[in-house]
């Protein structure tokens, strides 16, 4: 069992979690990622490691609730306990010093991010960033992105903060005033990913997007995770998460990660809002 020692609310239906996990707070490396279950009875869900605290034994996710599995863990709190948390999985992200990199993270995919932008910074690169939300009630982790990078730059879809409009759209800017970048990070949804290999593809820059399909396992056993990047199978699990994202086959990803709609929306609807695992133990008696 693995206990929850801090929960903080970041924005409305979004949470980060420190995890009472040691061997993988030592091991954990940027872009990796743990998959939990809450409970005998939870599905395994993957979670990017955004920070981890050695000394205190520790590491931090973030979650935002889409789901039946991700609304239960928010609906957890400190001292409750998750029944499976295996990791570090992944490759980690290959950092080192490009010169200039921008990380583009959009909505929830800034917490993947932030690890990324740390770690390039660390090595001497000079790290610029994009960060952008539907509206400024969702941003989250500002103040971190800020101390990670030598510029950040925010967008919100209805201009009620920073630039009005798109991640892509700035990152284009960057581009035609300041340049090619040398590397571009990109993480969030699969639109935003595509649009940002869609801007830097004619630049011939290298853009690493980090893939979120649907994932069971973990170790590239079930095939869930599989993609197709450049024209080659993928498992995202051991091969990724991270890919050059001008080689993907963006299409292939959003339909696979469509396949299970149906049972997604029936498993919200019997799931009674914020009852936690205690709920889900109850149904499946």
């Amino acid at each position: 069992m693995y206990e929850i020692t801090e929960k903080q609310e970041l924005a409305h239906a979004v949470y980060l979690f420190k995890v009472k996990a040691p061997q993988i707070a030592r091991k954990r490396k940027a872009g990796q990622f743990v998959v939990l279950r809450i409970n005998e009875y939870g599905e395994r869900i993957p979670l990017t490691i955004v920070d981890s605290d050695v000394d205190a034994g520790v590491v931090t996710i973030i979650v935002q609730e889409v789901g039946k599995s991700t609304s239960m863990l928010g609906g957890m709190t400190v001292g409750d306990s998750i029944l499976d948390f295996a990791g570090p999985l992944g490759r980690p992200t290959h950092i080192e010093k490009f010169g200039t990199v921008v990380c583009v993270g959009g909505g929830i995919g800034v917490a993947p991010v932030l690890p990324i932008a740390k770690a390039m910074k660390a090595v001497g690169n000079k790290v610029l960033s994009i960060m952008g939300a539907r509206n400024k009630a969702l941003l989250i982790l500002e103040k971190e992105m800020r101390e990670a990078s030598a510029e950040l730059f925010v967008t919100t879809d209805d201009g009620s903060y920073g630039h009005h409009g798109f991640v892509t759209q700035v990152l284009q800017k960057l581009i035609e005033e300041r340049g090619k970048a040398d590397c571009v990070v990109a993480i969030g949804p699969v639109p935003m990913m595509r649009a940002v290999a869609s801007v830097t593809k004619p630049h011939k820059i290298l853009t690493l997007a980090s893939l979120n399909p649907i994932m069971v396992d973990g170790t590239g056993m079930c095939g869930s995770c599989r993609v197709t990047v450049g024209g080659k199978a993928r498992f995202v699990c051991v091969d990724g998460p991270e890919f050059n994202a001008a080689e993907v086959d963006f299409d292939e990803l959003t339909l696979r990660n469509r396949s299970y709609l149906k049972e997604e929306k029936m498993a919200m609807e019997e799931l009674t809002y914020h009852e936690g695992p205690r709920c889900y133990e109850k149904e499946s008696k």
